[in-house]
């Protein structure tokens, strides 16, 4: 989803890409994660205000933002495209294949949080008793079955005795693929008779809702019926702390230390990926990634941190850096 911003600010719509490929672009073109399009406008807006024309920023997901990105090389395509999870073999192939060499920057680390108005119930849940909350099918009486709960206490006397409704990203996200493996696959291993695709198959029935690429709308629900536990980047919980609270996860709050330390359970790293083709073709997209690399955007007292981005050890900032600026491809 694209959001808006007041005049002199970076620009997000959902034609941007259309209406600029039809004459000589003097901007950059920047897609991609929802969880990262926090940081990757804070650095359009903080090059803009240096003297740059401001990127346009648009969040369209980290699977669509790949497609976008992959699609080909010119100015009808974008120029970086953000990521909640790794390029996987096959998109690089694609991207390969269409004549595009991804340069990989790693930025940071996230946490995934659950989480829900602060005027509603207080959440402390196991992995294990949100794959029971999620999962299409469990099994019951030898056979798997439709997911036979209801309500949040029905998996455990001690949850709140509250319908289980879940908001959260569509199979487009970066942060749906990192769900699933750090939460689903994790918690199906407690279960005997699931494997596969089987733990990776989220209800159907109402109790999780798709809601989208924009975060900003799940939080927006989320005010509205205090009830709803919507899932998320934990900067959009840093951003939002006077109307949500997140839930413990295996007793772990989500926080700056706990997700550096790996303390908390649902955490991922997060990327950019940059054309390399399109160096030297479109100005500023040099300028735009040394400055994202800087110490004064992601270092540990950056401006980034205070938005919620946990920041790389120092040496893995250098390294990341030194192959941004070289312009490194991508191989795995």
């Amino acid at each position: 989803m694209a959001r808006n911003f007041a005049a002199g600010s970076v620009v997000c719509c959902s034609l941007c890409l259309a209406s600029l490929a039809a004459e000589a672009r003097d901007r950059l073109l920047i897609v991609g994660s929802s969880t990262v399009f926090p940081f990757a406008t804070a650095v359009a807006e903080n090059v803009g205000r240096e003297g740059m024309k401001y990127p346009v920023v648009e969040s369209t997901g980290s699977g669509a933002g790949f497609t976008l990105f992959c699609q080909g090389v010119g100015l009808d395509t974008p120029d970086i495209t953000n990521a909640s999870r790794r390029m996987k073999p096959s998109e690089l192939e694609t991207c390969e294949t269409n004549g595009v060499t991804p340069v990989e920057v790693r930025i940071g680390y996230d946490g995934i949080v659950l989480a829900n108005s602060i005027h509603g119930p207080k959440f402390s849940l196991t992995i294990d008793q949100i794959f029971q909350a999620l999962a299409e099918r469990l099994p019951r009486d030898g056979e798997n079955r439709d997911n036979p709960f209801t309500n949040w206490s029905d998996i455990d006397p001690a949850l709140p005795d509250e319908k289980i409704e879940v908001l959260g990203p569509p199979p487009t996200s970066g942060t749906r693929d990192a769900f699933v493996e750090l939460v689903m696959e994790r918690g199906c291993e407690s279960v005997s008779g699931l494997e596969g695709h089987a733990c990776a198959r989220i209800r159907r029935d109402g109790s999780f809702v798709e809601a989208g690429e924009n975060d900003d709308l799940i939080v927006a629900e989320l005010e509205a019926n205090p009830l709803n536990v919507g899932i998320f980047g934990y900067s959009f919980l840093i951003g939002n702390l006077d109307k949500i609270q997140s839930a413990a996860v295996n007793g772990v709050e989500p926080a700056f230390d706990k997700i550096a330390s790996g303390q908390y359970p649902v955490s991922r790293p997060l990327f950019f990926y940059i054309k390399k083709e399109h160096a030297g073709l479109v100005p500023g997209l040099e300028e735009y990634v040394a400055a994202f690399t800087s110490e004064e955007a992601w270092g540990e007292d950056g401006y980034l941190a205070a938005k919620g981005l946990i920041p790389l050890p120092a040496d893995a900032r250098r390294i990341q850096a030194q192959g941004a600026a070289e312009l490194k491809a991508l191989r795995f």
